[in-house]
C-alpha cells in the first residue's frame, strides 16, 4: 500500500508551473502574524495561525521542486542565500552586543575558551548564534532583555539549515516510504514532548525544533510530489483536524508561563501545525494569478516573500527600536499631564505597531538587496514584481 502512494521521482511540481501565489500570500499572512506575535506577545495567535509550521512547510515545498536538479548544488544554493543575510545581521548586533559590555570570553553559557567556536554560528548558523540574556542597565533606553529580543528569532535560521542538508536524504525517505517518514517527526516530538526522553541543552532544543517542525517541512514535500493529492480530502482535513483537537488538548493540561501559547508545548505545537498545514494545502487553489479581492495587496504580497528572510531578521530588532521613540512621546510640551501619560500608557503597543512598518520597509530599503545578490540577482530596492 505504502509503494502505491509514492510518486515517481521524477514527477513534476504540483499545479502550473511558476509562482504559486497562494503560497506567497500564505508566507506574508505568516510574516505578518510574526510580527504581530513578537509585538503584542498575545498567546491565542499561536493557535489562530501557526505562522512558523506553514513557513516550513512552504521551505520544504520550495526545497523539494528545486531538488530535481542535483541535491548538492542545491543545498549550497539554499545555503548561499541563507547566510549573507545573516551575515548583515551579524555585523550590526555584534558590535552592538561588545559595546554595550558583552565579553564572550567570560561569558559561561559559552564554554571559556570555546567561545570562539560558538561564535562561527553567526557565519554558518550549525548551532543557534550567541548572545547574552541581559545587558546594559534598567536606566538604558532599552530593556536588558533587548539582546534575547532582537536575536531570539535566530533559531529559526539553525532550524532551516538542519533541514536544507537533510533534505535530500528525507526526500528519498519520503517517496520510498511516504507515510512513516511524514509521521516520524511527530513520533519524535511525542519522545521528547512527554519527557520520555531528554536531551539536555542546545542538543535538545535544536532536536526539538527539528522533530516539532519536521513534519510541516515534509508536508511541504508531499505537497509538491502530489501525495496529500492522493488523499481523500474528508479524510485528510478529519485527521487533521483530530490530530488539531489533540494539540489543544494536550496543551491544556500541559501550559507553560503564558498560558496558551503554543511555543512553550512542543508536542501541542506540532500536533496543531502539522493538522493546520494539512488543511492549508488541501485547499490550496494553485494560483498563478491573485484572484480580483486580492489584487490590490499583489504588490505588497510579493515584496513581502521577496524580502521574507530580511523582514524575519530584521522584525523583532527593529520592535525594540520602537520603544525608544515611542518614550520620546513623553518628553512633549503636551505631555506633560497625569491624562495624557495615561492615555500613551494605555496605547503604548499600538504606537509599536505604528512605527515599526516604516522601520521595516527602512530595513528593506537598506538591506533587503542583499538577499537579491545572494539568490544572484541584480539588487533591487524595494521588489513589488515578480
Amino acid at each position: 500500500m505504502t509503494q502505491t502512494l509514492a510518486p515517481k521521482p521524477a514527477a513534476g511540481p504540483r499545479g502550473p508551473a511558476g509562482r504559486d501565489r497562494y503560497l506567497d500570500l500564505l508566507r506574508a499572512l505568516a510574516l505578518f502574524r510574526v510580527v504581530l506575535y513578537h509585538l503584542f506577545g498575545w498567546a491565542w495567535l499561536t493557535v489562530l495561525f501557526p505562522s512558523m509550521g506553514v513557513m516550513f512547510a512552504l521551505a520544504g515545498s520550495l526545497m523539494a521542486r528545486s531538488l530535481n536538479r542535483p541535491a548538492l548544488s542545491v543545498v549550497k544554493g539554499r545555503l548561499r542565500r541563507l547566510l549573507p543575510p545573516l551575515w548583515a545581521f551579524g555585523a550590526v548586533l555584534l558590535p552592538l552586543l561588545l559595546v554595550g559590555g558583552w565579553n564572550p570570553f567570560k561569558d559561561p553559557d559559552l564554554g571559556g575558551s570555546l567561545w570562539v567556536t560558538k561564535l562561527l554560528d553567526y557565519v554558518v548558523p550549525v548551532g543557534a548564534p550567541p548572545y547574552p540574556a541581559h545587558l546594559g542597565s534598567d536606566s538604558g533606553l532599552l530593556e536588558t532583555t533587548w539582546p534575547d529580543d532582537a536575536a531570539g528569532p535566530l533559531w529559526y535560521l539553525r532550524a532551516y539549515l538542519w533541514f536544507v542538508v537533510a533534505s535530500p536524504l528525507l526526500l528519498r525517505a519520503l517517496r520510498r516510504a511516504p507515510w512513516p517518514t511524514l509521521l516520524a517527526p511527530l513520533a519524535l516530538t511525542a519522545v521528547l514532548g512527554t519527557g520520555v526522553v531528554r536531551i539536555p541543552g542546545e542538543t535538545g532544543e535544536a532536536v526539538t525544533d527539528f522533530a516539532v517542525y519536521g513534519g510541516c517541512w515534509l508536508l511541504g514535500f508531499a505537497h509538491h510530489e502530489g501525495l496529500l493529492a492522493k488523499v481523500p480530502r474528508y479524510l485528510a482535513v478529519s485527521s487533521a483536524a483530530l490530530l488539531m483537537v489533540f494539540g489543544l488538548w494536550w496543551a491544556s493540561g500541559h501550559q507553560g508561563p503564558d498560558g496558551w501559547d503554543l511555543n512553550d508545548i512542543p508536542l501541542a505545537q506540532a500536533a496543531w501545525s502539522f493538522g493546520a498545514v494539512v488543511i492549508l494545502l488541501q485547499y490550496a487553489p494553485s494560483w498563478r494569478e491573485f484572484p480580483a479581492h486580492l489584487r490590490r495587496r499583489r504588490k505588497l504580497i510579493t515584496l513581502a516573500n521577496n524580502r521574507a528572510v530580511t523582514i524575519y531578521l530584521w522584525h523583532n530588532f527593529l520592535i525594540t527600536a520602537t520603544v525608544p521613540l515611542v518614550d520620546q512621546a513623553y518628553n512633549l510640551p503636551f505631555m506633560q499631564s497625569d491624562r495624557a501619560s495615561s492615555m500613551l500608557d494605555s496605547t503604548y503597543s499600538l504606537w509599536m505597531f505604528v512605527l515599526v512598518w516604516p522601520l521595516i520597509a527602512a530595513a528593506i530599503l537598506a538591506l533587503g538587496w542583499i538577499e537579491d545578490l545572494a539568490a544572484r540577482r541584480g539588487p533591487r530596492l524595494w521588489p513589488t514584481g515578480d
